[in-house]
């Protein structure tokens, strides 16, 4: 048995645990999860029954990790070869823009997608207050550096950039020159490009 079991569909946020299990150097098995006939196992991991689900199969018993961004937090710790934790002088960048993307630019984006406007006078009651401002903060964040915590890529990286990756290619988030030079730095890395190979595959062979 491999250190991990991944449930997951090719189709879902799935996308982003695959990539950082593979950032991480980390050995997995998946279990493709249909959303009509969920595994009983997968259910009883998480009642939720949502993907991504990472068993962790860990010397001291089995540990399960939900939700996106814990699953790339928990991976860069407990896989240290895989070099993805930040320097203590990257630690506060490290973790805003993880949670940055978590909270506010994935609740902006779905109210947008969902068409549910924030009235002018109630932004602040919001943890994103609109679209426009989470983006432009994001953006300024990236504008001059290669990556979230500046020259070196972490994990922050993996969550941040699928949010603009994924942004990007449907339309949620616009084509500008700082996520567009950002999303193009990590699709050249050899564990985006192996994880993606894996998902396409699946999407191709689902679609026959």
């Amino acid at each position: 048995m491999a250190a991990y079991t991944l449930f997951t569909n090719p189709m879902s946020r799935g996308q982003i645990a695959r990539w950082a299990l593979h950032e991480a150097g980390a050995e997995y098995d998946q279990v493709l999860v249909d959303w009509a006939d969920k595994p009983a196992e997968f259910l009883a991991a998480n009642a939720m029954g949502k993907v991504p689900t990472l068993i962790h199969h860990s010397e001291t018993g089995e540990r399960v990790i939900t939700e996106c961004a814990a699953i790339c937090a928990y991976l860069a710790e407990v896989e240290p070869e895989g070099k993805l934790l930040p320097s203590d002088a990257e630690l506060a960048d490290y973790y805003r823009w993880m949670f940055f993307a978590a909270g506010p630019v994935e609740q902006a984006i779905v109210g947008r997608s969902m068409s549910w406007e924030v009235p002018k006078e109630r932004e602040g009651m919001v943890g994103f207050g609109s679209l426009e401002r989470t983006l432009n903060a994001l953006k300024g964040h990236l504008g001059g550096r290669d990556y979230v915590c500046g020259g070196n890529f972490t994990m922050a990286d993996v969550y941040v950039g699928s949010q603009i990756d994924w942004g990007l290619i449907f339309g949620s988030i616009p084509p500008e020159p700082e996520f567009c030079a950002y999303a193009e730095r990590l699709q050249a890395r050899p564990a985006y490009k192996a994880a993606k190979a894996i998902d396409n595959a699946l999407i191709e062979e689902s679609r026959k």
